[in-house]
Order: C-alpha cells, then sequence, then structure tokens
C-alpha cells in the first residue's frame, strides 16, 4: 500500500535587504544579499555576494572546503583553475565550483570589459571538506526550462516537474531562477527538511504573504514533520514579469570557521588550509595567459 506524502504550507521567517558596499581593490560594485556573520541562520549557505568588475577581477587565489555557485547576470565572465579548466560564461550561464580539498581558480572580466555575477557559497559537511576538486559549467542553453502557464523555471540543480537539474552536488542542494508573468503566481515545492531562501532580482514577489521587492532576500526555515513542502510565490498587475532565485537544502548544523576564502570547522582547520596552500599541496599557482580573442 502506497503511503500518501503529507505537504506543508511554508511561512516566510524574515525578509532581508542587500547590503551595498561600493567598490573596491577588485571590483567596481560590490553588494552582499546576504552575510556569514549568523550561519546557523542561513545553513548550509554563506554569502550571497553580487560583483560588478572589469579589471582587475579576482585574479589567483585559493579556496578549500565549500562549493561556489556563481550566476552570470550580465557581460561575459573569464575563469581558469589549476586543474585545467579554463573558458568563458556568458549572460544566463552558471558555474558551479567544488573547491573540496584545495583549488586555486580566477574571474575575471573577459577582455576587461564587464561582468556582473551573483555568487553563492555554499558550506559542506565536514566529512565531504576535503573532497576531490572540480568545476562545473552549467548552460543556459544546456539546462532544463519548465514552461508553466504561469511561469518559466529555469532549473539548476535538484528536481522539479520530473526533471533534474545538471548540477552534481556534494550536498542536496535545489536551485532554480523563476521567472513569474504580472499579476500570476506559482506553487514552489521543495523537500520539508530543506531551508530555502528567494532573492528577489526584479520586479516584486508575495512570498507566504510578504511583499519581497528587488534587492531583498526571504527566507523559508525547514518544516521537519513534512517530506514534502510548498510555498505560494505571487506578482501584482506590474508591467513586467518578476525574477527570483532561489535555493534550499537541508542544514549541515555543524560549527562554521571562516578564514578568507576557506570555510572549515575549527579555527586550527583554517591555518592547516593555510599552511597546506602555502607548501604547495593545493597545486602550483597557474602561470595560464587570459584567453585569446579576435
Amino acid at each position: 500500500m502506497q503511503t500518501q506524502q503529507h505537504t506543508a504550507h511554508r511561512t516566510v521567517a524574515r525578509v532581508q535587504g542587500k547590503v551595498h558596499l561600493g567598490p573596491d581593490s577588485q571590483v567596481d560594485d560590490k553588494s552582499l544579499w546576504f552575510t556569514p556573520q549568523s550561519p546557523e541562520l542561513t545553513d548550509p549557505f554563506l554569502v550571497l555576494a553580487d560583483d560588478l568588475f572589469s579589471a582587475p577581477g579576482f585574479e589567483w587565489h585559493p579556496h578549500r572546503g565549500l562549493e561556489t555557485v556563481t550566476l552570470v547576470l550580465d557581460g561575459v565572465l573569464e575563469h581558469g583553475d589549476n586543474i585545467g579548466h579554463a573558458g568563458t560564461l556568458a549572460a544566463g550561464d552558471v558555474q558551479w565550483m567544488t573547491a573540496g580539498r584545495g583549488i586555486i581558480h580566477r574571474e575575471l572580466a573577459f577582455r576587461n570589459e564587464r561582468a556582473h555575477v551573483l555568487q553563492l557559497w555554499v558550506n559542506l559537511p565536514a566529512e565531504k571538506k576535503l573532497v576531490d576538486s572540480r568545476y562545473q559549467d552549467l548552460l543556459a542553453t544546456d539546462r532544463p526550462l519548465i514552461d508553466h502557464e504561469n511561469a518559466r523555471i529555469d532549473l539548476i540543480s535538484g528536481t522539479a516537474a520530473g526533471l533534474s537539474g545538471p548540477a552534481l552536488t556534494h550536498w542536496p542542494i535545489s536551485g532554480s531562477v523563476i521567472t513569474i508573468e504580472p499579476g500570476r503566481s506559482v506553487e514552489h515545492l521543495l523537500p520539508g527538511r530543506d531551508r530555502a531562501f528567494f532573492s528577489v532580482l526584479s520586479g516584486a514577489v508575495t512570498i507566504a504573504g510578504r511583499v519581497v521587492v528587488a534587492g531583498q532576500t526571504a527566507w523559508s526555515d525547514p518544516v521537519s514533520d513534512a517530506d514534502l513542502s510548498a510555498i505560494d510565490l505571487r506578482t501584482s498587475d506590474a508591467d513586467t514579469p518578476s525574477v527570483v532565485m532561489t535555493f534550499s537544502g537541508p542544514p549541515i548544523r555543524q560549527p562554521v570557521a571562516l578564514g578568507g576564502s576557506m570555510v572549515m570547522n575549527t579555527h586550527a582547520e583554517i591555518g592547516q588550509a593555510y599552511r597546506d596552500f602555502l607548501a604547495g599541496e593545493f597545486g602550483a599557482v597557474p602561470r595560464q595567459a587570459r584567453l585569446q580573442y579576435r
């Protein structure tokens, strides 16, 4: 006899606005949609950075113990790493990088012209922090696109409507970009155990009864007694569609230690990560030339 799955209706725990930081030595402009100051509230996610840059961008730097998910909003992103990957990503493309035990990479604006990206840091549990490093380029043209009457779901990871996003993940993360037509609604389904965030990239969306406008992020905490959960997304009768980026995943519930570009469980492990990097255990810093163009 088949057991009927209980679907719970989610609520919004809090809404927060992004913090504008302005230009620095690497970027022309920077904002943080959310920060790692209270990781227990965003677990398994750590930070969502919004970077606009031309030159210099982010030259060779190391990472350990996390995954980064980079969505190109505008321009062209040039990337490379020390395990043999190099290329460009255009608007709509996504890169999912597993730093794992250690990787050295860079992110630059192609031709030093313009790149506008969102980068999400996803934590890894202690037993997976030192997995092998890898890159996945998830081109917009290669990802499943689910067309509903009211909305379009660009699926990055996880499953929806019987389809699976192309990203391979070390922790069960679901992610998509949802475009909702004016005056319409869509019911977004996700595992009950997940913590989810909804960042409104454009327009305004009423999420479980809370109005969330462009530049704001709504958080929904796990629903522990349900296998499946649903949250209602509605738009007003505006002239243009609204766009929401959403990711969800079960909290890891382990200590978090951050040290620059390293994310471990203890500060001693952060120190060891930098010693390993300086000792060459991440591999050599590449001497790779910039990508050529005509």
